[in-house]
């Protein structure tokens, strides 16, 4: 596995998906989605010029955190709980997966302790799965104008893992979706929102989430193989 030769490959990739829809490509940033690989991993893709990864268990996160020398960039990606929120200020740059209110308020509190804004996307389930997170966007706009009334938080944008299809081209809709979501959004002009980021995209359909507006791609298995202990 060359994580460097990967690394290239899909930014070949980013920038021709980025051609096709008239995007500039500094508009897009790669999250190299590196849990359950080892530190080791991270700093090869670090010496190959990847600076923003991505993580998804606590425990697992501030053990690699502190073994990566490297000045990486950490996104938390994966499902939180509430009672480890206490454990990220400071240490991560972006919560990709805030789905509910009872998070929020516990990521403003323990954010607000240290002094800090907690940037975060809010995760939208969009294929009514019961096993993924997510808030049902019918339900999404009461929880951002909760959202907006707390302290030390700033919600950045949306994500969504939409269903696994094998066709790219039959995920287009759900990222098509998230982006007129994003719109709707916007035009409620609420404090402390903004919509500057999409996270939508993964390893075998990033270039169409990239063609239907993504700001932010989360790419693992195609550049570190499959995934490692977990």
């Amino acid at each position: 596995m060359d994580i460097a030769v990967n690394l290239s490959r899909i930014r070949t990739e980013i920038a021709a998906a980025c051609a096709r829809c008239g995007r500039d490509p500094a508009g897009v940033r790669l999250v190299a989605v590196s849990k359950t690989h080892p530190a080791e991993a991270v700093m090869a893709a670090h010496a190959a010029g990847q600076e923003l990864f991505g993580e998804s268990y606590v425990q697992e996160f501030l053990v690699k955190s502190d073994e990566v020398a490297a000045p990486v960039q950490w996104h938390f990606i994966g499902h939180l709980q509430s009672n480890k929120a206490r454990l990220l200020p400071g240490k991560v740059a972006l919560i990709h997966s805030v789905d509910r209110l009872s998070l929020a308020e516990e990521i403003s509190r323990q954010w607000q302790k240290h002094g800090l804004t907690a940037d975060v996307l809010i995760e939208v389930n969009l294929g009514g799965e019961a096993s993924k997170s997510g808030v049902d966007a019918a339900e999404l706009e009461t929880l951002l104008r909760q959202m907006a009334a707390l302290p030390s938080l700033a919600v950045r944008g949306l994500m969504t893992l939409p269903p696994y299809l094998a066709d790219p081209e039959e995920v287009r809709p759900y990222f098509c979706r998230l982006r007129e979501l994003a719109r709707e959004v916007d035009a409620l002009a609420l404090p402390g929102v903004a919509m500057r980021e999409l996270s939508m995209g993964m390893s075998h359909d990033f270039a169409v989430a990239i063609e239907e507006g993504a700001t932010l791609v989360r790419i693992g298995t195609a550049i570190f193989g499959e995934r490692g202990g977990r």
